[in-house]
């Protein structure tokens, strides 16, 4: 079973991130806090989600990750009007950024790519 992670706080995207993965045969584990997150990072996943939104400080847990050079890909998103954010979250090592309207449109294919 392809194994999915993410730090994000808001559980109705919990929910929907849980739902769908459910439906493709997907594992996810959801992180709150980046210290949560380098616990769950151990067998290394196949894609990591960041809600950049999320209070946890989500940049600098991305930066760290890419510092400990886990080549793991990272897919962020946020509203599509935080134009910076969404620089600083590629600028960190996110691999792609996509507004928030578009990751949940597009969850599914995101997450197949998890799939075994």
């Amino acid at each position: 079973m392809g194994r999915v992670v993410a730090l994000m706080d808001d559980l109705f995207f919990q929910m929907k991130l849980a739902e769908t993965a459910k439906h493709l045969g997907v594992e996810v584990k959801v992180a709150t806090t980046p210290e949560a997150l380098q616990a769950l990072l151990e067998p290394p996943p196949r894609l990591l989600i960041v809600d950049l939104n999320s209070r946890s400080q989500p940049i600098s847990a991305i930066q760290r990750l890419r510092g400990e050079k886990n080549s793991v890909r990272v897919v962020g998103f946020l509203s599509h009007v935080q134009t910076e954010l969404a620089a600083q979250a590629r600028a960190a090592g996110c691999d792609e950024v996509l507004p928030r309207s578009v990751f949940t449109q597009n969850l599914a294919a995101i997450l197949a790519v998890a799939k075994d």
